[in-house]
C-alpha cells in the first residue's frame, strides 16, 4: 500500500534552493548530503507538516517556453487552509503565478513560482 510520495526536483544549487524553501515557504531542512564542509551537497530533503520534497543537484530538463502561459504545474500540494498559507507567503514576498481563488473543481488555491522556476499549486478543498 502506498503511504506517501515525495517529488524529487532538480536544482543546480542545493544550498540556495533549500534556503528559499526554508525562508520563503516555511519548510525545514531534514538533511543535505554529502554532509561535509568540503564538498557541496548534491541531495537534500525539506519538509513541512510531515510532507517531504527531495532535491537533487542536476541540470533541469529543457525549458518549455509555454510552461508559464499554460500553467504547467510541477506539483500540486494539498493544504488545510489556503487563505492562511497565501497570507504567510505574501508577507514573505513569495512570487505568485496565480492569486488565491475558488476553482470550478471545488478547491481554493493559488500558484507560486519558486526560486528555480517551478510552478507549485497549493489548494484546499472547499
Amino acid at each position: 500500500m502506498v503511504r506517501q510520495i515525495a517529488p524529487v526536483f532538480f536544482t543546480l544549487d542545493i544550498p540556495r534552493t533549500v534556503s528559499y524553501y526554508q525562508d520563503k515557504l516555511g519548510f525545514t531542512c531534514e538533511g543535505a548530503w554529502p554532509n561535509s564542509k568540503v564538498d557541496p551537497p548534491v541531495y537534500a530533503i525539506v519538509s513541512r507538516d510531515h510532507r517531504a520534497i527531495h532535491f537533487r543537484c542536476a541540470a533541469p530538463p529543457s525549458p518549455n517556453p509555454d510552461k508559464y502561459e499554460e500553467e504547467l504545474l510541477d506539483a500540486y500540494i494539498f493544504v488545510a487552509d489556503a487563505d492562511a498559507l497565501h497570507a504567510e507567503y505574501a508577507a514573505k514576498g513569495v512570487e505568485f503565478a496565480r492569486g488565491l481563488g475558488d476553482m470550478p473543481w471545488k478547491c481554493r488555491e493559488f500558484v507560486i513560482k519558486d526560486c528555480d522556476g517551478r510552478l507549485l499549486a497549493f489548494g484546499a478543498d472547499l
